[in-house]
């Protein structure tokens, strides 16, 4: 049986996993803002571009499905990105309720620009080449458990 007590620890920040997940992945992505900057994207739109220079061409919900973002969030990115040349974006003929998304040249051209962000950023996270490895691959296993649940 629960105490109270032990109820109320279970509230207490230090107690938490979620806290440092956010906290870490805030400054994370703020030490990546310098680097982006230099090319013209925001953090955001950097993995919407790594995702298309992986992948190519694809449906706007198959990208946002990657990157875990809804359409509300993931249809701005795109817009900007648009804007700027990186991307095009094109409702399907077959289907006009799909937003078909493909890299414009400058946007493949981007990719040889962006190639030097991972390496401005080495050793800003304070652990182990294979400490990395194994915090990636259990975020990856926590990521696949939440898709499960909703």
């Amino acid at each position: 049986m629960q105490t109270k007590e032990h109820i109320t620890d279970l509230l207490l920040l230090g107690n938490q996993l979620c806290f440092p997940l956010y906290a870490c992945a805030k400054e994370v992505i703020k030490i990546y803002r310098k680097p982006l900057e230099e090319i013209g994207l925001t953090y955001t739109q950097y993995i919407v571009m790594m995702v298309l220079w992986e992948f190519g061409e694809m449906k706007e919900k198959e990208l946002g499905e990657k990157i875990y973002l809804d359409s509300g969030t993931l249809t701005p990115v795109l817009k900007k990105l648009e804007k700027s040349g990186f991307v095009k974006r094109q409702r399907m003929a077959e289907d006009e309720r799909f937003v078909k998304i493909n890299l414009t040249d400058d946007g493949i051209k981007l990719k040889e620009k962006a190639k030097t962000i991972p390496q401005a950023l080495d050793g800003c996270i304070h652990l182990s080449y294979d400490e990395m490895i194994t915090l990636r691959g259990l975020l990856n296993k926590a990521l696949e458990g939440t898709k499960e649940k909703y």
